[in-house]
């Protein structure tokens, strides 16, 4: 899961003052400007679809219906799974305020698992992560759709990503980079780009800058993720 920075509330160019959201999804565009057109939680690339998720859900808690503090971004798929009770935050972890990129693995089948370098408590808290947005929803889980695409979507970017690098191989050029990220942003799944091409560090540093928002500070100067400040993760 990506880590991102969806930075202070947006100021009003006519006012110079921060903007007070009367609907919350006045904030979509201003979302897409900070962290690119993504889902916030399973990372794959939505227009028309993608939805302001409410971190709190909006049903359980009114009162942050229209808090800038409380909105990412999120595909139907996630945001169905994630449901409308109210949650205690720190049972989880969030694209917005921990390092997400040391919490999960993607693997080649397109599943998602937990980091099993995390320590017993992290891997603990990752595990509910995952089940609260039902990335491991993959043919043979219990809750499993055929209409929730994201695994198929993960399996089917994994496979470009693999032919992608393995071309590279064979004839590196600038130009070809170029394209690469190029694809990489239009697919989204940032994470699968990162996993696959992870031996390259030119290749991450270069996912890290394309996709609007990520947050710098969760890497150190080989791209590998470390904690980030403040965060719990």
């Amino acid at each position: 899961m990506r880590p991102v920075e969806r930075g202070d509330i947006p100021i009003d160019p006519n006012t110079g003052i921060p903007i007070v959201f009367t609907q919350y999804s006045q904030a979509k565009s201003h979302l897409i400007d900070r962290v690119g057109e993504y889902c916030s939680y399973c990372e794959r690339s939505i227009n028309h679809l993608l939805h302001v998720e409410h971190i709190q859900p909006k049903a359980a808690r009114p009162d942050l219906e229209r808090r800038w503090d409380n909105f990412l971004l999120s595909c139907v798929n996630c945001n169905a799974a994630k449901g409308h009770e109210e949650l205690i935050l720190s049972d989880y972890y969030w694209s917005d305020r921990d390092n997400t990129a040391r919490a999960f693995e993607y693997l080649e089948n397109g599943n998602v698992c937990v980091n099993p370098s995390l320590n017993e408590s992290e891997q603990k808290q990752a595990q509910r992560t995952l089940e609260l947005i039902g990335l491991d929803r993959f043919p043979g889980h219990p809750k499993f759709s055929p209409r929730d695409n994201r695994w198929s979507q993960r399996l089917d970017t994994w496979g470009i990503a693999k032919r992608k690098l393995k071309q590279l191989q064979e004839n590196d050029t600038p130009d070809k980079r170029d394209d690469i990220v190029e694809l990489a942003q239009a697919k989204g799944f940032w994470s699968l780009w990162m996993t696959v091409f992870r031996e390259d560090t030119d290749m991450l540093k270069r996912f890290i800058n394309a996709f609007p928002g990520t947050c710098q500070t969760c890497f150190n100067d080989q791209f590998q993720p470390i904690p980030r400040p403040g965060g719990a993760l």
